[in-house]
């Protein structure tokens, strides 16, 4: 039989894909939608190894919330600064249950 896994440890890095801590992060908010800087907080909060890592990370965070179509925009902010981003509801439900795959919005 294969022999089971290790844990990661606290600061390893993760093996999700960005898509997949994105929609973590925002699928963790009470309104389903975040700004660039509270996904950046939820991340970095949750996965420790980004805390201490160059802040390069974060423009691979801002890639694939602008190039991938299962994101949207989902208004700007209160004060004006930034927009709020949100799941296509297409994608919804497929990344609620985990299943984090690259795929276009089903539009």
């Amino acid at each position: 039989p294969p022999a089971p896994r290790p844990l990661p440890e606290p600061g390893d890095k993760p093996s999700q894909s960005y898509i997949a801590l994105i929609s973590t992060a925002i699928l963790s908010s009470p309104e389903k939608k975040l700004l660039l800087s509270d996904i950046y907080q939820w991340i970095m909060d949750n996965y420790p190894y980004f805390k201490n890592k160059e802040k390069s990370w974060r423009n691979s965070v801002r890639h694939n919330l602008s190039l991938n179509e299962c994101f949207v925009k989902a208004g700007r902010s209160d004060n004006g600064k930034g927009h709020f981003w949100a799941i296509h509801p297409a994608n919804v439900e497929d990344f609620a249950k985990g299943d984090y795959h690259r795929r276009r919005a089903r539009r």
